[in-house]
């Protein structure tokens, strides 16, 4: 590491965002984690948007690739249309 105090800067933001980008990756693995341990539909519904919203903010933010928030998001609501065509 260069002796700049720019390059020392630069060094304290990375860590800064790494330690930001692990908390919210984290987070949101933890509650697609969590929905997907949901029996009851209606909760699985309710709690559906903001785990979508998260997976969103991330790939937004660059934590995560867009198509990668696209396939995530595409499982997550597979998993209730498939219910509703089984029950209809």
């Amino acid at each position: 590491m260069a002796n700049h105090k720019a390059t020392k800067k630069d060094v304290r933001q990375a860590a800064k965002r790494r330690d930001r980008n692990r908390y919210y990756g984290k987070t949101t693995r933890n509650a697609v984690r969590d929905l997907k341990a949901l029996k009851e539909e209606k909760a699985y519904d309710e709690k559906l948007p903001s785990v979508i919203a998260m997976i969103d903010k991330l790939a937004k933010r660059g934590v995560i690739h867009k198509n990668k928030a696209s396939n995530l998001k595409s499982k997550l609501s597979r998993k209730t249309e498939s219910a509703v065509t089984a029950t209809a």
